[in-house]
């Protein structure tokens, strides 16, 4: 069968009612891309033949409304429309919703179509129809549940639209590489020879420590248990997966694991420990409880422990009664974040994040970012990973991170996970023991401060 050709769209302009805080916003949520506006309710009309018309056969697109009541809504779809009246299957395809200071990212749920792509209005999942009946309004039937939408929080139970645009999503051609790297690293076999005896030699400063214990925490999804396996995989010699990791909307970790590594599969164990935790979810009473969280970092919570987000855990007696050793207690606090997903995320888990740092902050514990995913955040990163440190984008996420973290921008380390590939490769493990080796280093500034006099007491 022929490739339908894509239509060409007549070039006269006309005015986006898009915000560029909300435009660059999307953007970044779709990787660095571009948006052309197609298609303007209130110029081409309301009439779904006027929609498909100047919308199909264009790629990529994403739908913004706008109603009486302020609210920017609408939906992304990666699939052609061409009106085929099939389902569409679309796993990147999700909704979103600005509202003041409020935003929100709906995905697709797993195994559910996307939309139905016909003659009519568009639709995402049967559930959310725009211009409706060829209507300035949207309509919510319900009765699927491709995407988990509460009416009253995406568009404020306002149906009445006072405009409808259809943009056309593509890769910005602007993506930059710098004309020198941003930071050094020496992409060589040699170079990660070098880190695999730097951390294989390490020695914590205080004795009474015999390994840095390395606490995970980040959303669900991020790539905590990933990094773990990744890691354990350059020290076996081959790609493994010890630590359940996933995609799924909640966390697949759901125990509190300690994850000791050992140099090749029977060699000894290395000089730190990786503690996985539950993901982070914005809502209260879901995923990781912030009291848990410190209950962690003070060495009261013991391996396998099983995280109820409903109560926080209660130590026993007993074991409360004496302090945990130094030996128990974290040392190092590695912040996940999904490269592609620093611009969704929500304020409420923002502050969740701010809160964790603080009590972070209180007890002296050593910080760091670790970003990942940024070969699927920047097409010059995916098409060579050695362009981490020369691309104009990832440099402006690294700042991003910084900023919404309050974080040193020297503290946000770009890496990525292993995750589909089937062989090690060199690139990959260089950024991975980079970082591993600054948090180990890290945690040696952390030894160092706690060992330090204070006034007024004895050495």
């Amino acid at each position: 069968m022929q490739k339908a050709k894509v239509r060409k769209i007549s070039t006269e302009t006309f005015t986006s009612m898009l915000p560029k805080e909300r435009k660059d916003q999307l953007c970044d949520s779709l990787g660095d891309v571009d948006l052309t506006l197609l298609y303007k309710a209130s110029v081409h009309g309301y009439k779904a033949s006027a929609f498909h018309q100047r919308c199909d056969h264009q790629g990529p697109t994403i739908l913004v409304a706008y109603n009486r009541s302020g609210y920017i809504f609408g939906g992304y779809t990666s699939v052609d429309y061409t009106q085929s009246g099939r389902e569409i299957k679309d796993d990147e395809a999700f909704l979103f919703s600005f509202h003041g200071g409020n935003s929100s990212f709906i995905k697709v749920n797993s195994g559910y179509n996307a939309r139905y792509d016909d003659s009519g209005a568009p639709n995402f999942g049967h559930q959310l129809y725009f211009c409706y009946n060829n209507q300035s309004c949207v309509l919510y039937k319900g009765e699927t549940s491709s995407f988990n939408i509460n009416t009253s929080s995406v568009y404020g139970n306002d149906t009445q639209l006072v405009e409808c645009e259809v943009y056309k999503v593509e890769q910005d051609p602007q993506v930059s590489v710098e004309e020198k790297p941003w930071r050094k690293v020496l992409w060589t076999a040699e170079r990660k020879a070098e880190l695999m005896g730097l951390i294989r030699s390490h020695k914590p400063l205080i004795s009474s420590a015999s390994r840095v214990r390395i606490l995970m925490i980040g959303p669900v999804g991020a790539g905590k248990s990933s990094f773990f396996n990744s890691i354990n995989s350059i020290f076996t010699g081959h790609v493994t997966s010890k630590a359940m990791s996933g995609s799924a909307g909640t966390s697949l970790t759901v125990q509190f694991r300690t994850y000791p590594i050992n140099d090749g599969r029977e060699g000894k164990p290395l000089p730190f420990v990786l503690c996985d935790t539950m993901g982070l979810e914005e809502q209260s009473g879901a995923g990781l409880d912030i009291e848990d969280i410190s209950s962690i970092l003070q060495g009261h919570i013991p391996d396998r422990y099983k995280f109820n987000p409903a109560a926080p855990f209660q130590p026993d007696e007993q074991k409360s009664s004496r302090p945990a050793s130094l030996q128990e207690k974290i040392h190092c606090v590695v912040y996940v974040i999904d490269a592609t997903k620093i611009s969704l995320m929500s304020e409420k888990l923002e502050e969740k994040l701010s809160a964790i740092r603080r009590k972070v902050n209180s007890l002296g514990i050593a910080q760091i970012v670790l970003m990942t995913k940024v070969d699927e955040a920047c097409p010059l990163v995916d098409e060579d990973l050695e362009n981490v440190y020369l691309s104009s984008y990832i440099k402006t996420k690294v700042q991003e991170v910084s900023s919404r973290l309050g974080v040193p921008v020297s503290c946000v380390l770009p890496v990525k996970n292993y995750s589909q590939e089937l062989e090690l490769e060199l690139n990959c493990d260089v950024l991975l023991l980079t970082a591993l080796q600054q948090m180990l280093r890290f945690a040696d500034d952390y030894f160092d401060d706690i060992q330090q006099p204070v006034e007024g007491k004895p050495v």
